[in-house]
């Protein structure tokens, strides 16, 4: 289930929102409809055999989960 980043038209606040299925969201502050969906940055971590088969890591760096505020942290595995 994807989590979304908005901007509210109405009060201008930030938000992040679990969206599912064909559900309409609503901004949390004032309940208004009129939203722009913001571009969110992609997180990842991935380990993958390079070349001689030394172990490489590789994710977005400075992108935080979507459940925190934190660029790295044990629980998601970001680093």
């Amino acid at each position: 289930m994807p989590i979304f980043e908005y901007k509210c038209n109405g009060c201008k606040k930030d938000f992040e929102l679990l969206v599912i299925g064909s559900q309409k969201p609503l901004c949390p502050s004032c309940s208004s409809p009129d939203l722009v969906k913001l571009m969110s940055a992609c997180g990842f971590f991935s380990k993958t055999n390079g070349p001689g088969n030394t172990v490489q890591t590789t994710s977005s760096a400075g992108s935080a989960c979507s459940g925190c505020a934190a660029t790295s942290c044990s629980t998601c595995g970001s680093r």
